[in-house]
């Protein structure tokens, strides 16, 4: 897919939703999707868990990897157009995919999405934790208690579960991917308590990384930079919404679809000697680390 094929930042006009976000509200709606791509069955019959895979990147990634002949389980909170949507464009690519709703911060949901993969699939390859929530705010006086929790619980918390219960699962040659952020690396002001969640993702990566070496199991992230997906209106005001990405070296926010192959590539048999890595998406900025 060219370039230019891309929407560009002028193209995204100041809009605003209710939080989660809804990716069929969003206009232009992320591309989450290279149709000129059919995919080399690099993932065959590997079983995938996504979480967040309704919507945004892990959308992008739910289409890709079915693409590439993974069975699915994409994971979602509240989003049900959203979910069955994405549903429907991975079995018009004839992927098997399950979806399954709830909150990924308990505990209890993470073994139950366990349970349930093993139940349908009878094994699990690859595990995506990629669902993440933020709440923009002026000062760190302004960050309740309540987000605090949420935010952790969700981005890393959530993340923590899942691999915990899915860890007897996996074994060699199983991968497991981590979305993390560009916040992680150069923080942001009004983003505190999510950038300081995707530090401690980072750390997870790397302290897992090593933890899982001698089992042979894979563990790297990504680091994306400014993503349009349903998490942007739904937590930026108009006036920050219709700039979104344009401080880039390549003046534009970057599409779903452009970090799939990423997430493609670590499960892939092409990344066997590579753990506890991090590819960074982000428009061209140079991040250490």
């Amino acid at each position: 897919m060219k370039d230019s094929d891309m929407y560009k930042a002028d193209e995204i006009k100041g809009q605003t939703q209710e939080k989660p976000g809804r990716e069929f509200k969003m206009e232009p709606e992320p591309i989450y999707d290279n149709k000129a791509h059919m995919g080399y069955g690099r993932l065959k019959d590997k079983v995938a868990i996504i979480t967040g895979g309704d919507s945004g990147i892990g959308r992008a990634v739910a289409v890709a990897y079915a693409k590439e002949g993974a069975n699915l389980v994409i994971v979602y909170n509240i989003a049900d157009k959203d979910a069955n949507d994405t549903k429907s464009v991975i079995e018009s690519y004839n992927g098997k995919v399950l979806l399954i709703k709830g909150d990924i911060g308990n505990s209890e949901f993470a073994q139950e999405i366990i349970d349930r993969t093993i139940k349908e699939y009878g094994k699990l390859d690859i595990l995506i934790n990629n669902a993440a929530e933020q709440h923009p705010q002026q000062g760190i006086q302004y960050i309740t208690d309540e987000q605090l929790e949420n935010t952790f619980r969700t981005n890393i918390f959530g993340m923590f579960y899942l691999t915990r219960a899915a860890i007897s699962y996996l074994s060699e040659g199983s991968s497991i991917i981590n979305t993390s952020s560009i916040t992680a690396y150069r923080g942001d002001s009004t983003l505190i308590d999510y950038s300081s969640s995707k530090g401690a993702v980072t750390s997870f990566t790397r302290s897992l990384a090593l933890n899982l070496a001698e089992k042979k199991i894979r563990v790297n992230q990504i680091a994306p930079g400014p993503i349009w997906t349903p998490l942007i209106p739904s937590t930026f005001d108009k006036a920050s919404v219709e700039i979104f990405g344009e401080n880039t070296p390549l003046k534009r926010p970057g599409q779903p679809v452009e970090l799939a192959e990423a997430y493609v590539f670590l499960a892939s048999d092409g990344a066997t000697y590579m753990s506890g890595q991090t590819i960074h998406i982000n428009g061209g900025e140079v991040v250490n680390g």
